[in-house]
């Protein structure tokens, strides 16, 4: 059996396939998950709507001096269990990681226990897999250096892959924010010049702009709750600054605690960091595409220009090898 999959291993024609498959999967994921994306906007409006209750169930129990409930969901029992028996909140627990999952979009105890048993496990089993591969399927003629090397290499990969999972995932969102956070500044001056109150002005442009950025409603519906139960409105702004990451929403959080301090008119503020915003958004679209000519090159090397020789040479290669 191992004689076999070490055979299939080294075929060049089955891994040409498979890598074929792939790639075809791929595709196919990519243009049937925009389809399926539809039903996230609801799970993430009720992920909103238990975080909010749980802020006025937290600041009803503290004006009332009772203890406080937890209203957050608990992580798996499997998961929880491994984490407190080998008290991985000591050796693998950081403070940075706690910010990373809530920029991230990932709040509460439950997805802080699940990444600390990830960064416990995936270096294990990514360790494992390699010394499998390495030692007994296809690493027969290695040095044992190499060998080692590549153990080392794939348990370090392991440890990180959590890490570069939620910068990812951190990127993405921040990306899906700054997008629509212009068109927002923009709803939120109308609703602001029209009378409404900041805290109304929220909930309504949260609402408006949940087709557009799913991420930024829920943070904006997020600080609606925060206005309402926190004793602070200052502490609702910094969270909001500090849950995105983003420049452009620590300005206006800024503004926002300003004038919330000293009275001073929002709209112009609002209106002049809308604009800035939106003359952000359009130099990040013009430097992909000052970008784009360059990172083209290779490709049109590689794969247009042979297709083109072979297509304008081709015949008149047949004719020449024809008269020989």
């Amino acid at each position: 059996m191992i004689d076999v999959l070490i055979a299939k291993l080294h075929d060049v024609r089955f891994m040409t396939m498979l890598l074929a498959f792939f790639a075809a999967s791929a595709t196919v994921y990519t243009l049937v998950m925009p389809l399926l994306a539809g039903g996230d906007l609801n799970k993430r409006m009720k992920a909103v709507a238990s975080e909010r209750e749980r802020l006025r169930q937290r600041e009803r129990e503290r004006l009332s001096k009772t203890e406080k409930v937890a209203l957050r969901q608990t992580p798996k029992q499997v998961v929880s269990r491994v984490v407190d028996d080998l008290n991985l909140s000591k050796w693998l627990a950081q403070e940075a990681a706690l910010e990373k999952l809530v920029m991230a979009g990932y709040r509460g105890h439950a997805p802080y226990v699940t990444f600390l048993f990830a960064r416990a496990v995936t270096p294990i089993v990514m360790l494992i897999g390699a010394i499998l591969y390495t030692f007994v399927i296809a690493g027969a003629n290695w040095s044992l250096t190499l060998k080692v090397g590549i153990c080392v290499g794939a348990a370090y990969a392991g440890l990180q892959a959590p890490m570069l999972f939620l910068k990812n995932a951190i990127s993405k969102r921040q990306l899906q924010i700054k997008r629509a956070f212009p068109d927002s500044l923009d709803l939120l001056l109308i609703c602001i010049e029209s009378g409404m109150s900041v805290e109304v002005a929220f909930r309504k442009v949260a609402n408006e702009i949940a087709g557009q950025s799913i991420a930024l409603s829920e943070e904006f519906a997020l600080t609606t709750a925060e206005l309402s139960y926190l004793q602070d409105r200052k502490t609702a702004y910094e969270n909001l600054a500090r849950r995105t990451g983003l420049e452009g929403v620590k300005s206006v959080c800024m503004a926002l605690q300003q004038s919330e301090r000293y009275g001073t008119p929002l709209g112009q503020s609002l209106r002049v960091m809308a604009q800035e915003n939106r003359d952000m958004r359009m130099n990040e679209a013009e430097k992909k595409a000052a970008a784009l000519p360059p990172k083209l090159t290779v490709p049109m090397i590689l794969f247009f220009l042979p297709c083109l020789f072979i297509v304008i040479l081709g015949p008149s290669y047949i004719k020449i090898a024809a008269m020989h």
